[in-house]
């Protein structure tokens, strides 16, 4: 190929290394998903060849590629890439030009949703969070300086409606990412009160403010744990999800959720937790031996969002695809195989409200893909406040898990009987 002899395919990497006396072994392949990443990276390992990789299309997303961007294979590769086909024109549609505000802009989701739709020139880009230090750190890895001088950096707690309402006034945003949560599921099953106040009622807020002030588009960011939820952080997502399908019956604008799961490299990840065991020497604390969960990156995962922000119709869930689910006890054995050290691996068992395998889809749901082949679509059953759990005082926490529950799973099925 234009001069450069092919020797083989790749399982004659071997043979063919040896033949050469190859070092190393470069697969570039950008679109390259993680079941061929971790293909090569075998193949590699048996021919004791190190593998480099170009970054996933997601990464490179709006670059240039250069020799620059050659670099080892992390676990993420391994275990959360996937192919994204995004239509840039659709995005374009409805972001160059907006006046767009992020939630939660400082967190692993939103700083890269801000990155990403920085590309798509938007009129204007409104950053809120209620941790300043994460602004100055958002607005360093945008536009590389970080003086903090800018009326667009907002520091604002989204619990409080007459702040948000004044924001709201002041930019007037056209188009919203809500991803402003509380999300860490045992601390969460401590104090569900809190859980409540952040991502249900904080939401109910953003979504007030932005039907008083005419927002075209609201993009609600929601998880996996909000499909057949039994968790204080999935029964509190799922009531976001219902609540922003209540407010597409109250507006002119478009109101729809994303629904994904796990993110590698956000903060708490379970590759930067299993890293930081190792670094320690261990031991590896996993929860169950058989125990599942769904991976991707969080530069795919947001791409897929924004994209999902062009497609989605009002009042749906749209749920992105996230590939097979992945052993947790696979990636710590890798982890602990590339650290070349016995590390101990202790089961330490499941938490409260954890899953041992998550779904992407509740009981009553059904996804369809009429627009984009990894973006399902489904129907999301509306939920007014009055039928909504309080932080009251007097309630312990397990009463308010028990509110939260039967404020999703009751109103669901009458909801579906309807």
């Amino acid at each position: 190929v234009r001069n450069v002899p092919v020797c083989g395919g790749r399982h004659d990497l071997a043979a063919v290394a040896a033949a050469h006396g190859a070092e190393l072994a470069l697969l570039a392949i950008p679109t390259a998903d993680s079941t061929l990443v971790r293909a090569y990276a075998d193949l590699a390992g048996d021919a004791g060849l190190r593998l480099l990789v170009l970054p996933s299309a997601s990464e490179l997303y709006g670059a240039e590629v250069s020799t620059s961007d050659i670099r080892p294979v992390t676990h993420a590769d391994l275990l959360g890439r996937h192919e994204v086909d995004t239509d840039v024109e659709s995005i374009a549609g409805y972001v160059t030009g907006k006046r767009v505000l992020v939630t939660g802009a400082g967190g692993s989701i939103g700083s890269e949703l801000s990155r990403q739709l920085y590309r798509f020139a938007p009129a204007s880009l409104v950053l809120l969070d209620r941790d300043e230090s994460a602004l100055h750190a958002v607005q360093l890895s945008i536009e590389g300086r970080a003086l903090l001088d800018s009326r667009n950096l907002v520091v604002c707690d989204i619990r409080d409606a007459d702040r948000v309402g004044r924001v709201f006034e002041e930019h007037q945003p056209e188009v919203v990412f809500h991803a402003a949560a509380l999300k860490h599921l045992p601390l969460l099953e401590m104090h569900p009160a809190e859980a409540l106040k952040t991502n249900v009622w904080g939401t109910q807020v953003l979504v007030d403010a932005a039907l008083s002030s005419g927002v075209e588009r609201f993009v609600n960011v929601s998880t996996d744990k909000a499909a057949n939820p039994c968790s204080a952080l999935g029964y509190t997502k799922r009531l976001a999800e219902r609540l922003t399908a209540a407010a597409a019956h109250r507006g002119d604008g478009v109101f729809l959720s994303v629904r994904f799961g796990n993110v590698l490299g956000s903060r708490g990840s379970v590759l930067t937790a299993f890293a930081r065991q190792i670094e320690d020497g261990g031991p590896v604390t996993v929860t169950h031996p058989d125990v599942t969960r769904y991976f991707m990156t969080v530069e795919e995962a947001v791409q897929l969002v924004i994209q999902a922000g062009a497609v989605g119709r009002d009042g749906e869930a749209l749920v992105l695809d996230m590939g097979e689910p992945v052993k947790i006890d696979d990636v710590a054995k890798r982890l602990i195989a590339d650290a070349d050290r016995p590390i101990e691996i202790v089961y330490t068992g499941l938490r409260e409200g954890e899953k041992l395998h998550e779904v992407l889809f509740g009981e009553e749901e059904v996804g369809a893909r009429p627009i984009h082949p990894r973006i399902s679509h489904v129907a999301v059953p509306p939920l007014g406040t009055d039928q909504l759990p309080t932080a009251a005082p007097h309630l312990s926490d397990r009463d308010m898990l028990t509110a939260m529950r039967e404020a999703c799973r009751v109103r669901d099925q009458q909801s579906a009987a309807s």
